[in-house]
């Protein structure tokens, strides 16, 4: 029996409940995993409320990212071995003591980076990875909108397009958050509760706007994302913490300058373990040389999954949370 957080009906955090359960039998391929950490993500949050549809039904184990140590492997594995430190940030079922996974979606972790930063980097920086360098290919010199830049996905994104060589210009809830945004790369803030965003990014721009947007918010920042867009300008839109975006007319994209809109997710852009491990490397690398830091700025006990919800939701987090086993 081991330890785990399950959700048996939808609704609002009250509904993870923590229980004991009992892993069944290593599949092929499957290994073994007790975590040291699990990360906390937005994504959670939607397959608590029904936004998205549970995969295998109720009940389900929410946690798609989480890092630990190899206990026990399956038949067929042979890349990894009992005792291996390993990541992933793709695949739900994280929210327990230990886990059986799939050896395909896990990663090895290097000595330098712990399990808590691990569990905070997985899937929020293969997002920023692939949304950088592959949803948009942020390019030396050109200007960039992050909002909520000071959550986890937002300061990850701040530091790397920093990095790049962009202008980053990121939208916070308060004075804090504009202070940690800034310190994690963003050059420029906006609060959005006291200024008009769009108006400020043509103040900072003299007019010109951004080559991209990228939106973890939402319904509370569309349509006015659109008109931060310098003319054949992209629109990301990764997440929904405000709620989902309502349906738009598409001439919407061409009045306001032959725009493109996607809504990319990381189980598209990872689907494939050559992918997925070519994301978690670069993620590792820029990590790993000091470009990025993954600033891990609240944990809580496993058995506190439900506040953890709370506060993520309230927006009083910051930065990447982590439940401890």
């Amino acid at each position: 029996m081991v330890a785990a957080v399950r959700i048996h009906k939808i609704g609002g955090p009250e509904v993870l409940t923590y229980e004991d359960i009992t892993l069944k039998d290593l599949g092929q391929g499957e290994v073994r995993i007790k975590h040291g950490a699990i990360g906390l993500n937005f994504i959670d949050t939607y397959f608590r409320t029904g936004l998205y549809p549970a995969p295998g039904g109720l009940p389900m184990i929410p946690g798609n990212e989480g890092a630990g140590t190899v206990t026990a492997i399956g038949a067929g594995v042979s890349e990894f071995k009992v005792g291996d430190r390993v990541a992933y940030g793709t695949t739900p079922g994280g929210y327990a003591v230990e886990r059986n996974i799939p050896a395909e979606r896990i990663v090895k972790l290097p000595d330098n980076i712990d399990d808590k930063s691990a569990a905070g980097m997985m899937l929020k920086g293969m997002t920023a990875q692939y949304l950088l360098k592959r949803t948009f290919k942020v390019q030396k010199g050109q200007t960039i909108l992050v909002h909520a830049a000071a959550g986890g996905v937002g300061l990850i994104l701040c530091q790397w397009a920093n990095y790049l060589g962009a202008t980053v210009i990121g939208t916070v809830g308060s004075a804090d958050k504009a202070k940690l945004a800034k310190e994690n790369g963003a050059h420029h803030t906006i609060n959005y509760r006291e200024e008009d965003f769009a108006k400020r990014v043509g103040e900072i721009t003299n007019g010109a706007k951004c080559e991209v947007v990228y939106d973890g918010v939402g319904k509370a920042t569309f349509p006015a994302s659109l008109d931060c867009l310098k003319p054949l300008g992209m629109f990301v839109s990764f997440g929904n913490a405000s709620g989902a975006i309502d349906a738009f007319s598409i001439l919407m994209l061409q009045t306001k300058g032959s725009l493109f809109a996607t809504r990319p997710t990381l189980v598209h852009y990872g689907a494939k373990r050559e992918d997925m491990v070519a994301m978690a490397k670069d993620v590792m690398d820029v990590v790993g040389k000091g470009a990025v830091k993954i600033p891990v700025k609240q944990t809580y006990a496993l058995k506190d999954a439900a506040q953890a919800h709370r506060d993520l939701e309230a927006r009083k987090t910051t930065g990447s949370t982590v439940l401890i086993p």
